[in-house]
């Protein structure tokens, strides 16, 4: 179990302090972020005067978009539970996900399905862009360097954002000015467009963004906000961020030939990452990415191998009872709590994990026992999914205990399969199955040879489906997997009547007569 005893650099906490419309940072009640109206990120004037201001509204923008992803664990929820390998221990809610009844009348269920949230990250990022220049005439410290920077992340925040909301529900309103908080006159915007435009900002962007702050970028050599990479990596969005995200837009949208070009931008350019006195990204070995040995983890408080991510800083006081994973898969003996609220059944396990030298899930021949990276109690009946276990705080009571595990949206194993995916539906076998066998290299197994009977797109997806296990990609994973092999009846009727997008919010569809629920959920 990865403990919190980190003491590395902290963030100021007045950055968090100064994200005025994030009232439930640390306390993430789920009605209370929800509930939380579009509202401008500094609607008084004189919060555009200096360079704290830049830098608190840089930072609450961050800020937003995890609060985001993490309100009622909407990433694991939306990624994880659809069709995916999960099963649920006694909850209704959680199996209505699994079994693709997005539309029953459960409360969690309604409020993920409300892309509000999502829209505050948009605002707060284009209320920036529009006004953060304001500054640079102010603040002498606020160089035109520095803005066009930190413009810079907030179009690829954005882009992501809409790229984010676009997987889930498709079809979304296109907004690129910011407003005060009342946008129900605008209509759903094709989700063709949504994604051109985010790719264009990211393009932009990526003309702009360092590989790396406060360091020896060239792009932005020196201190950022005075501080060093120490304390910027794994915070902020960066060169290869961009990329990353470009490639899965790509991707997503079936284009490949860009995948692959993103991709190999991405994985040539990885060392760029480090450097700076601080731990860089390199393909973790399975001690180092469950158990966060050396310091590795992606998951545990922030890292330069984040290359999307969101902390939740312990040093920061940001450990919280909700949005982690932990909170629905965590049980005896690792916290108090009786049983976990989901779990990966054994025969699944088995199914998922079938070479006998895997060290994410294997007997050690050492001990002669299961191997407990991935999976805590195999023998019970519920085995434990304690991949992601970054457990904090005492607990007060049975079911109630503190996390500080980062929401994660990609990693450089992730993008090398990504990249193997994109090369094996162009053709290029034998480049697929070293970029395969670059990602796998660190976990044991055989690797897939050339001469391999195993179908090559299969396998890239298999991996993906072990490597990725709970990191909120399994669902979509899914609907890139049978949009390439077209083989699934069930699944291309899914997929050719839209009913791979969730449900509109009815919260939405009251206050909007211009937005129309997704005929599928009709």
């Amino acid at each position: 179990m990865i403990s919190l005893n980190y003491k590395g650099v902290k963030l100021n906490k007045f950055l968090i302090a100064l994200s005025l419309i994030i009232v439930t940072t640390v306390n993430f009640s789920c009605k209370k972020i929800l509930d939380v109206q579009s509202t401008r990120l500094a609607a008084e004037e004189n919060l555009w005067k200096n360079q704290e201001d830049a830098k608190g509204a840089l930072i609450g923008m961050y800020t937003l978009m995890r609060t985001a992803m993490v309100a009622d664990n909407t990433h694991w929820l939306i990624g994880d539970l659809r069709k995916g390998d999960f099963v649920s221990t006694n909850r209704a809610d959680l199996k209505s996900i699994i079994d693709g009844e997005l539309n029953a009348s459960y409360p969690v269920l309604g409020r993920i399905s409300n892309w509000r949230r999502f829209y505050s990250v948009i605002n707060a990022a284009s209320l920036f862009i529009e006004r953060s220049r304001e500054i640079v005439a102010n603040d002498p410290r606020y160089t035109p360097i520095n803005n066009q920077v930190d413009v810079a992340q907030a179009r690829a925040m954005r882009a992501f954002a809409y790229f984010y909301m676009t997987r889930i529900w498709g079809d979304v309103p296109l907004l690129t000015t910011s407003h005060d908080g009342d946008f129900n006159t605008h209509p759903r915007t094709s989700k063709d467009k949504v994604l051109a435009f985010a790719t264009s900002e990211l393009l932009l962007a990526v003309k702009v963004l360092p590989f790396r702050y406060g360091g020896s970028d060239p792009i932005f050599p020196g201190l950022y906000y005075g501080s060093g990479w120490s304390t910027w990596n794994g915070v902020l969005l960066t060169k290869l961020s961009a990329y990353a995200i470009l490639a899965h837009i790509a991707a997503w949208q079936g284009n490949y030939l860009d995948c692959e070009v993103y991709t190999k931008f991405f994985v040539d350019n990885t060392s760029q990452l480090n450097g700076d006195g601080s731990f860089g990204v390199k393909y973790i070995t399975t001690d180092e990415l469950t158990e966060n040995v050396n310091g590795y983890s992606p998951f545990a408080f922030k890292r330069a191998v984040q290359i999307v991510g969101f902390g939740f800083e312990y040093g920061n006081g940001e450990a919280t009872a909700n949005g982690h994973i932990e909170q629905l898969t965590l049980a005896k003996p690792l916290i108090l709590k009786e049983y976990p609220e989901m779990y990966v059944p054994k025969d699944t396990i088995r199914r998922a994990f079938t070479d006998s030298k895997d060290l994410r899930f294997s007997i050690d021949p050492l001990t002669n026992l299961y191997r407990t990276n991935y999976f805590t109690n195999y023998a019970s009946e519920r085995p434990l999914f304690s991949k992601i276990k970054v457990v904090g705080a005492a607990q007060t009571s049975g079911d109630l205990a503190f996390f500080t595990s980062a929401v994660l949206f990609t990693r450089i194993e992730e993008v090398t399969l990504l990249r193997a995916e994109a090369l094996a539906v162009l053709g290029f076998r034998n480049d697929a199955i070293n970029a395969l066998n670059q990602a796998s290299a660190q976990r044991g197994t055989s690797p897939y040879l050339s001469n391999s009977t195993t179908d090559l797109v299969d396998a890239i997806f298999a991996e993906r489906r072990r490597e990725l296990m709970g990191e909120g990609w399994r669902w979509y994973d899914l609907v890139r997997y049978n949009k390439i092999k077209k083989n699934n009846t069930a699944f291309n009727a899914l997929i050719a009547n839209d009913g791979i997008y969730w449900p509109v919010s009815r919260d939405i569809l009251n206050a909007n007569p211009q937005i129309k629920q997704n005929p599928y959920w009709n």
